[in-house]
């Protein structure tokens, strides 16, 4: 039965998709029993098949019987298996989230909003289980499509917004199909276990290369890593809430989680040893959206476009670490911390964000005033979140920029070290702006009387987000525990980096 789950986990999302557009057309108000139904199926098979490879460590199943390289290949390993988990149960809570938000935002789209959802997650988990390239690249493009149709479908803003990150994505997937075509010239494979064994001999080669960069090119273009992220703030600004919370975490997650696989389960961390003057300018990229990305955070009044200039320095933290193992002992321990961390925490701001334009329609941080004493809950969530943000133990964020530390100083670059303390205490202005406006600065008489009382949000809006911020914390206790110490070992030796100490 364990054989069958990579198939099973991508596949039940696309008949769950199937299913809410025949039920749309019969009756709309039942279109989410099937699309929670194929996402809760899809956790638990996630969950299931992540404890299987933590006892059997590699699992491959074969589409159509065809033995790789002829056919394409599913495998999954530790990596993958624990970013399943993660990008199921973000899509499986998000659409919890998300139900009475659509409702609200989209009222004549509702079941077109769902097609497109499961549409994307069946891209999203395509993305985490194939081990063929090309392949990878059709998901993504099931992924991105949807992402940009969904973008859309907000006002006027947000039609300009899905155009633009049409344009700028489809030029970021071309570069990452121009590179994967060089590679099959160069080796006539796209399987990405066979790649691994076939470029040894040609790293010298400029058409691999020449892969490489245009590869890491497409992806950075994708996960919006300074100076290729034009697309990234308007995209999560202006689409509807419940858009940007699964753009925000389970898309730009998996795309990040892609980059790494191809980088190194394909080219391996010995071809990274033979061009590390490149992974120099990728730790300095890295470092350049950190510090502007907290910048341009501060001068921000939208809270969601606060929080995407904050997930451009996020991302540069998640490529700092990518950079940094090519040096150091503590490999990718790093950068998989700060990519789960940030997912969790970022998807509670973000519904704290949606829960604050749901309720009151407030998106302007100036106009907060009084806000804990509306939605005590929301607001707490927000802020817990922050704090874990920033760096308050044990919060994960703390635990991602502490190891990332480690890895900066394993690695001789001191100065990484002072960028990442500086870009904290960026966080904490434009952080402690939203607590002072929230919880010191007074509610403003002529807002008038709170209109929505005692209960602030439907159930099935305010739990997620407070599982979300518990969680935000509860991850960084999960990383230094035993266990999480123990994996992230297992993992880097699978990759063949260092572990941790």
């Amino acid at each position: 039965m364990s054989q069958q789950l990579p198939i099973f986990i991508v596949i039940v999302p696309l008949m769950a998709s199937l299913a809410v557009f025949v039920t749309g057309w019969w009756y709309q108000r039942l279109v989410f029993v099937p699309a929670i139904a194929g996402l809760s199926l899809s956790l638990g098979a996630s969950v299931w098949l992540f404890k299987t490879i933590l006892v059997q460590d590699t699992l491959s199943y074969h589409l159509g019987g065809w033995i790789p390289p002829f056919g394409i290949e599913y495998r999954i390993d530790q990596l993958n298996g624990l970013m399943l988990v993660l990008i199921s149960f973000l899509g499986w809570i998000t659409a919890i989230w998300a139900k009475k938000s659509v409702e609200k935002e989209l009222p004549d789209r509702v079941f077109l909003f769902w097609c497109l959802y499961l549409l994307m997650m069946t891209g999203l988990l395509g993305i985490l289980t194939t081990g063929d390239l090309f392949n990878l690249f059709v998901l993504l493009e099931v992924a991105s499509l949807t992402g940009y149709a969904m973008v859309a479908s907000g006002d006027r803003r947000a039609t300009l917004a899905g155009f633009r990150y049409l344009i700028i994505g489809t030029v970021g997937a071309c570069f990452y199909l121009l590179g994967v075509g060089y590679l099959y010239m160069a080796t006539g494979t796209l399987n990405m276990v066979h790649l691994a064994h076939l470029l040894p001999p040609l790293y010298g080669s400029k058409m691999v290369v020449t892969a490489f960069v245009f590869i890491f090119i497409g992806f950075s273009i994708k996960i919006a890593l300074f100076p290729l992220h034009a697309w990234q703030p308007d995209a999560y600004t202006h689409s509807p809430s419940a858009v940007g919370i699964i753009i925000s975490t389970a898309m730009a997650k998996t795309f990040a989680y892609a980059m790494i696989r191809v980088i190194f389960s394909v080219f391996t961390i010995n071809f990274i040893n033979t061009i590390l003057p490149l992974f120099h300018l990728i730790c300095w990229l890295a470092a350049a959206a950190i510090l502007l990305g907290s910048a341009h955070a501060i001068v921000q009044d939208d809270l969601k476009r606060m929080l995407a200039y904050s997930s451009i320095a996020n991302v540069g933290y998640i490529v700092l670490g990518v950079g940094l193992a090519a040096f150091s002992s503590l490999g990718l321990g790093p950068a998989i911390m700060h990519m789960v961390n940030h997912a969790i925490i970022k998807g509670a701001m973000f519904m704290a964000a949606g829960s604050f334009i749901h309720r009151l329609n407030l998106t302007q941080i100036s106009d907060f005033s009084g806000l804990s004493g509306k939605m005590p809950f929301c607001v707490l969530a927000l802020i817990a979140a922050s704090l874990a943000m920033i760096g308050l133990p044990p919060g994960g964020g703390f635990v991602s920029k502490w190891y990332l530390i480690l890895a900066a100083i394993d690695a001789g670059q001191y100065l990484f070290v002072a960028i990442i303390f500086i870009s904290t205490l960026l966080m904490l202005v434009y952080f402690w702006r939203l607590i002072e406006t929230m919880y010191i600065r007074p509610a403003n008489d002529s807002d008038g009387p709170d209109p929505g009382g005692a209960g602030e949000l439907p159930m099935g809006m305010i739990l997620p987000v407070l599982v979300m911020s518990v969680f935000s914390f509860l991850i960084g206790l999960v990383w230094i525990s035993k266990g999480g110490t123990r994996f992230l070992i297992g993992l880097n030796q699978s990759l063949g980096l260092g572990a941790l100490p």
